[in-house]
């Protein structure tokens, strides 16, 4: 096992596509071969890329695969991430990374008793835009920060995605489908959550298929999708957070952050890279120049950077550790609206490296560390 890492992708869907274009810009990763229920579309990826097409249990196992890639339905993360370590494989899983931390907790110890790595997306979060802002919050521009405000909101996923029906199941939701994103970012910004309050609502809405050949199907919805939630972070900083299905449009700030000295305005964390700006006092807002972050990358990148981490012994960024805990945020959340109480959270995570300012085809400045492998 070595540089290139090779990849197996369990999962062939819709987000598959984006991993997919982008595996030739990650000189550390080499896809072999790829395994998807569908075996038809498996196939026709296979094809495409050039490589082997699998059953499940082959690519589990096959002695080639180093790493697995599991772009799975939610309710399967776990099942398939445990089946590939238990094979002796590395594993990168789309979010969230499991359905409870309860199915999940096991996982992650899992990985740190075999000496295997587990990461988890989001790596929206290692691009230029939210590492940037880390870099610039973390230069004390804005002062000590305070507090942050997220509000994420839309319609719903059924209007463009051809087939919606996990994002309205457990597993899915505006929380567990979107909130990996800003509560990452969150915990990178200022490290663990101790104490959560949440209130989770859902309307009596009926929703349909809006694309594709199921178009007008009306779609089941057995989650809430309107959450509200209060976080306590372990230094004393407060965020707010609100993730909606339910809205149908918002001028509200998308992600800000405040300090004793100004604001930081934060671009999205479900894209790799976008403006940021801050303002200092009743000065005017001024746009901050990319200071950290992979330069024009994509999804794929946390993997590329734990295959990168396993050459360097270093602990890789978007770790199973990280997603356990913003896991450990979302069930607090809904937990919290269902008891009617705040929620201690016992879980830490610790602040990832910041991403020096890079491509993913430089070398990496940073040392060889030893490091946490989960």
């Amino acid at each position: 096992m070595g540089i290139p890492l090779n990849v197996g992708i369990v999962g062939v869907g819709k987000i598959s596509e984006q991993y997919l274009a982008n595996f030739p810009t990650f000189p550390g990763l080499r896809l072999v071969a790829v395994a998807d229920l569908n075996q038809e579309r498996a196939r026709q990826v296979a094809e495409e890329y050039g490589v082997r097409v699998l059953t499940v249990d082959e690519l589990l196992t096959d002695p080639e695969v180093d790493a697995v890639l599991n772009l799975t339905i939610p309710a399967a993360h776990v099942d398939i991430s445990t089946r590939a370590l238990r094979a002796g494989k590395h594993v990168f899983t789309e979010k969230p990374l499991g359905l409870t931390p309860a199915e999940a907790r096991p996982m992650v110890e899992l990985a740190e008793e075999l000496g295997l790595r587990l990461g988890s997306a989001p790596d929206t979060v290692l691009g230029t835009g939210i590492q940037t802002a880390r870099q610039t919050l973390d230069s004390g521009l804005i002062g000590e920060p305070i507090a942050a405000q997220v509000q994420w909101t839309a319609p719903g996923h059924e209007r463009w995605h051809p087939a919606p029906e996990f994002y309205y199941q457990p597993g899915g939701g505006p929380l567990l489908d979107m909130g990996p994103y800003y509560l990452s970012a969150l915990v990178h910004f200022f490290g663990s959550v101790t104490r959560v309050t949440g209130i989770a609502t859902r309307s009596s809405r009926v929703r349909t298929i809006g694309s594709g050949p199921r178009a007008g199907t009306p779609v089941p919805v057995s989650v809430d999708t309107h959450v509200s939630a209060l976080l306590e972070h372990a230094n004393g900083v407060t965020s707010t957070v609100t993730v909606s299905f339910e809205v149908w449009k918002s001028r509200a700030s998308k992600f800000e952050v405040y300090g004793t000295e100004g604001t930081i305005t934060v671009p999205d964390p479900n894209m790799f890279s976008d403006v940021v700006e801050a303002a200092v006092r009743d000065q005017d807002w001024k746009r901050i120049p990319d200071s950290a972050g992979y330069i024009d990358t994509g999804r794929g990148v946390g993997l590329a950077d734990l295959a990168e981490a396993i050459t360097e012994n270093r602990p890789h960024r978007a770790s199973g550790r990280l997603a356990l805990h913003v896991l450990e945020i979302m069930d607090a959340i809904l937990r919290s609206s269902q008891e009617k109480a705040v929620i201690t959270i016992d879980s830490v995570a610790d602040r990832p490296e910041i991403v020096p300012l890079r491509t993913t085809t430089e070398a990496s400045p940073t040392g060889t560390t030893a490091g946490s492998r989960a």
